[in-house]
């Protein structure tokens, strides 16, 4: 069975930088979990805590429920693989696959053995007497995770580990890297600044900012229903309307600024008389050349063609950046840059939360 995995008030620092700040998290045993933030907020800072790498300034790992206090990353029950793959040139691609084993002294048949299975399980059959620069840099992907599952981790960490390809080989290996975590029932923990990759893989997503938990949920849970503003404004493109509440009725608060009354969903912590934004994704707005009730005038900048849909880029009367979504069907309709538009959307497609 593959183990889950706990955080229990970790905090990790550098001499007087707190990498990580008193952070609590589950990992549910065979669930594939990606700790998704910005460079520097903390992530791979938590994958070697879990490794065993390195040991936290306070607080507990525990691996099935054991705490590994004291428990080296040689005897840990977990496999890493790096962004660099660190692949050795000069063994043939079966010898890398089963140099975990050759290090826990498994005779030569049964490694070789148990690296053609894992050329099967990673759909590379027949590559074992390949050398590593024969192959291609999915093909090196697929070889570095057949060496993390060969030594039977109960946990699998990547860090980053699609980051150097291109985005249709990414793509094709985000799909191999769930099926093969679906197959295998191995705990995935993998880190990850490309929100795209998080949402498109995982079971749930943790978010970081500056080595604090902003949220943990559903891929889904965390586009919808963003926890805090950081959250709304990393995962996904969004626009941000800022000021204060002024009421709330029936879990709807309206929020007065410089732009007018803008309403939506009420978050946790929202009162009225405190500070808030509006959220509202591209996608939830309406653009009109006639002018709505509750409708934003903006000027139309540019319009950005992203395949199924176009980003219309617009700017405000105040000179606030905007964003809205317009169907590819719609494109033909679509305004002329210079041209004044209306912008308007529904309460119940918004989220109202509260500035600290």
């Amino acid at each position: 069975m593959s183990h889950s995995v706990d955080l229990m008030d970790v905090e990790m620092a550098f001499g007087g930088v707190h990498a990580v700040r008193r952070l609590s998290a589950h990992v549910e045993g065979g669930e594939f979990f990606s700790i998704l933030g910005p460079s520097g907020c903390g992530k791979t800072t938590i994958l070697r805590l879990i490794a065993g790498f390195i040991n936290p300034t306070a607080g507990r790992v525990l691996i099935g429920g054991k705490d590994m206090a004291g428990i080296g990353a040689d005897r840990r029950p977990t496999s890493m693989i790096f962004q660099s793959l660190a692949l050795f040139p000069l063994m043939s691609v079966w010898e890398n696959i089963a140099f975990g084993l050759e290090v826990r002294r498994m005779p030569k048949a049964d490694r070789r053995r148990r690296a053609e299975e894992l050329l099967e399980l990673i759909a590379l059959p027949g590559y074992g007497d390949r050398m590593v620069h024969e192959l291609s840099g999915g093909q090196k992907q697929r070889v570095a995770i057949a060496r993390a599952l060969a030594v039977e981790p109960q946990v699998l960490l990547l860090d980053e580990p699609l980051s150097a390809l291109d985005l249709k080989l990414r793509q094709h290996m985000r799909a191999e890297l769930r099926a093969l975590q679906k197959r295998t029932g191995v705990t995935f923990i993998y880190i990850t600044h490309d929100q795209s990759e998080a949402l498109a893989m995982s079971d749930r997503v943790a978010v970081m900012s500056a080595g604090v938990l902003q949220q943990i949920a559903t891929p889904r849970e965390l586009y919808s229903s963003p926890a805090t503003p950081f959250v709304a404004k990393f995962v996904g493109e969004t626009n941000e309307f800022a000021g204060k509440v002024s009421r709330t009725v029936d879990g709807i608060a309206v929020v007065d600024g410089p732009h007018g009354s803008f309403a939506g969903r009420a978050g946790d912590e929202v009162v009225v008389g405190g500070t808030a934004a509006v959220y509202v994704r591209p996608e939830a707005v309406t653009v009109s050349r006639e002018a709505r009730p509750d409708s934003l005038e903006a000027r139309a900048d540019r319009i950005e063609f992203e395949g199924a849909v176009a980003m219309l880029h617009a700017t405000s009367r105040e000179g606030q950046p905007l964003l809205a979504a317009i169907p590819n069907q719609l494109l033909s309709r679509a305004p002329a840059a210079g041209e004044t538009v209306w912008l308007s959307f529904v309460p119940d497609e918004a989220l109202v939360l509260a500035h600290g």
